[in-house]
């Protein structure tokens, strides 16, 4: 998935004439911590929240700010991968986006970039979830998948932690299964030497919970 697929055509944008309570206003109508600055079809860049908040006077119009906001965007043709790796890096709920002639294209919502995510992972599908832990070493998802269909049972998709530094031992790849039962796979990746840290599974993961999400923004980032 691309990101010109994910730009939320109702986001709003800043413009030079713009004062900085009605940006701020703006920002709290669509709650969102951050709007692109636009200038006809030119991205200016990337406002802030917080930023404007910390100016004494709010009837300044943002043309006349001295701040440079920050250039941070996205293209039209980057991968969701590395869209949530620009959001994770520089803590984003917005990240704008410009076309191959490096114009102002429209506007990504993190929120809609996990919920889309979510769905590529598979996370409304029926199915359990299984957490390996591992060295960085041992991660093979050949072998892994192998050992899996050998019970029957598909990988409906999957995302590989890789060990910080110093933790050699502390890698996570985490499967999500097309089947609830799955006693049998669990016993055939122990008795081939993998450890099972977690197993979830009896109903759809409707909500994956925050430190996992984390965990694969984290990887997105690398």
């Amino acid at each position: 998935m691309l990101a010109e697929e994910l730009i939320n055509s109702t986001t709003p944008v800043l413009r030079p004439y713009d004062s900085v309570g009605q940006a701020v206003d703006l920002m709290d109508e669509y709650g969102l911590r951050q709007l692109a600055l636009v200038e006809e079809e030119e991205y200016k860049g990337l406002l802030s929240e917080d930023t404007l908040l910390s100016l004494p006077d709010d009837e300044k119009q943002l043309s006349d700010l001295n701040l440079p906001p920050n250039p941070v965007h996205a293209t039209s043709f980057q991968h969701i991968f590395e869209v949530m790796g620009i959001a994770n890096h520089y803590q984003l709920d917005t990240v704008p986006v410009l076309d191959e002639d490096n114009l102002y294209a429209g506007t990504i919502l993190v929120s809609d970039m996990i919920s889309k995510f979510a769905n590529l992972l598979g996370v409304q599908e029926k199915g359990a979830v299984i957490v390996l832990k591992m060295a960085n070493r041992d991660y093979s998802l050949t072998e892994i998948s192998r050992l899996v269909e050998s019970n029957s049972t598909k990988i409906i998709s999957s995302f590989f932690s890789g060990a910080e530094y110093g933790a050699l031992d502390e890698a996570t790849l985490t499967l999500k299964l097309n089947r609830t039962e799955v006693s049998a796979v669990v016993a055939t990746l122990e008795r081939f030497g993998y450890t099972v840290e977690n197993v979830f599974g009896n109903a759809p993961v409707e909500n994956p919970d925050r430190h996992r999400l984390d965990l694969l923004l984290r990887y997105l980032e690398t």
